[in-house]
């Protein structure tokens, strides 16, 4: 057995809304055994001095597209990757986000096949380092969806017929469906991922545009749990999100044009709800310089979208929903980046601790490992990251790590904004 003492300047522990003073936690091998103002110090035992920071668990971004290297190359993704090349990028995106002092990611599937499940086995046996990884690893969508990367390439109607050949999750009828979730969680996905709506990023669709069916969507949500997966659903407007609540959506991304009685009844289902304010922070607050970075197609459906996107946005926060934590950064920023959420909630006015509560405990409840992550408590997983900054009122703390440990063992840490200097 391997014992280190970490001496924390100030603790978050994620299970009380309060920023601790002095505290101590051992680790023994790979999980906490003590939390306290003085724990033992067994013989042999590695003492870490973190008194300069304020200790957290291991961050959680619930919302990460992990399998591309640069946010600019993104456009090239559906003729020039190879699917080597995206599972490279997924296994560099999970690196920079533990240094990051994220320890763990949910991917919630991409585009084309990136061998993630691969990503995250490599990870799991310790042939690679990176965050530990949750997987959906395709989207289950319907041709000329949100899902759809052929849509780049639809004015070429042999190429675009061909490419949706190649996409095993993509089709119509819920007979289609009932199999792709039964092929998903034979190949390992640790939960299902729907494309119910359009989106904003894609060219040629709406997030308005229902691209499910009922009978596909409700085959989907039976499937799944039948096989005992969760399934989560990319969904805007409160038309479609109240039809998923009723059929037992469990978890919703964005709801970013929804009404109050959408969110009354989610929270009357205890349906979470990851809401992602990054892809749409350029728009509520203004900011017309990174607005300029998006595609005309992503600017023009968001400047149409503002004033439901502020109302919507308003009525999220003034619910009792419960939120995760999850970044969707595919434009203006690069994957790994999970602090940028964090940066977005407190701009926007939201309490730290309801932003850190989420991207703690209450992900670590949405991806099923509440049992071993998202707080620091004893028989806890050894998942714990250091901050230099004020995680009160910085909103580019959570960007500047300073330590990081997952299961026991010490990373490289990294601070995100030295890109930008």
């Amino acid at each position: 057995m391997s014992y280190t003492k970490i001496i924390c300047g100030k603790l978050y522990d994620g299970i009380r809304d309060e920023i601790q003073g002095r505290k101590e936690i051992l680790v023994e091998d790979k999980k906490i055994l003590e939390v306290g103002d003085h724990t033992a110090e067994p013989a042999g035992c590695r003492v870490i001095d973190l008194s300069a920071l304020t200790v957290t668990p291991g961050m959680i971004d619930a919302h990460v597209h992990a399998s591309y290297f640069d946010w600019h190359e993104i456009p090239k993704d559906t003729v020039y990757y190879s699917d080597g090349m995206r599972a490279l990028a997924a296994a560099e995106c999970a690196r920079k986000a533990l240094a990051g002092g994220f320890t763990t990611i949910r991917h919630v599937g991409w585009f084309r096949e990136d061998y993630s499940l691969d990503v995250k086995r490599a990870i799991e046996a310790g042939f690679i380092q990176g965050a530990r990884m949750v997987v959906a690893p395709h989207f289950l969508c319907s041709p000329g969806s949100h899902g759809d990367p052929s849509q780049s390439v639809a004015s070429n109607p042999v190429l675009s017929r061909f490419m949706e050949n190649q996409y095993p999750t993509m089709g119509s009828g819920a007979e289609f469906f009932r199999d792709a979730v039964r092929h998903e969680v034979k190949i390992g996905a640790d939960f299902i991922k729907i494309m119910a709506t359009g989106g904003f990023f894609t060219p040629n669709d709406s997030p308005e545009d229902k691209q499910l069916s009922d009978d596909e969507m409700q085959a989907i949500i039976d499937t799944a749990h039948s096989l005992h997966r969760t399934v989560t659903a990319h969904a805007y407007t409160g038309e479609l999100i109240t039809t998923l609540a009723n059929m037992g959506i469990d978890g919703i991304e964005h709801a970013s044009l929804a009404d109050q009685k959408t969110i009354r009844l989610l929270e009357e289902k205890d349906i979470y709800v990851v809401p992602t304010l990054c892809p749409y922070d350029e728009i509520v607050l203004l900011d017309e310089e990174k607005l300029a970075q998006k595609s005309p197609e992503f600017q023009k459906k968001l400047r149409h979208y503002r004033e439901q996107l502020v109302e919507s946005r308003r009525l999220l926060f003034e619910s009792n929903l419960r939120f995760g934590y999850g970044t969707d950064l595919v434009v203006n920023y690069q994957n790994y980046e999970c602090g940028r959420e964090y940066s977005a909630w407190l701009r926007n006015g939201i309490s730290p601790y309801r932003a850190l509560r989420a991207a703690t405990a209450e992900n670590a409840r949405i991806l099923g490992l509440s049992d071993e992550i998202g707080t620091i408590e004893p028989g806890k997983l050894a998942d714990i990251a250091g901050w230099g900054r004020d995680l009160l009122t910085d909103d580019l703390a959570l960007l500047d790590c300073a330590f990081v440990m997952k299961e026991g063992v010490e990373y490289p840490h990294a601070c995100v904004l030295d890109h930008y200097r």
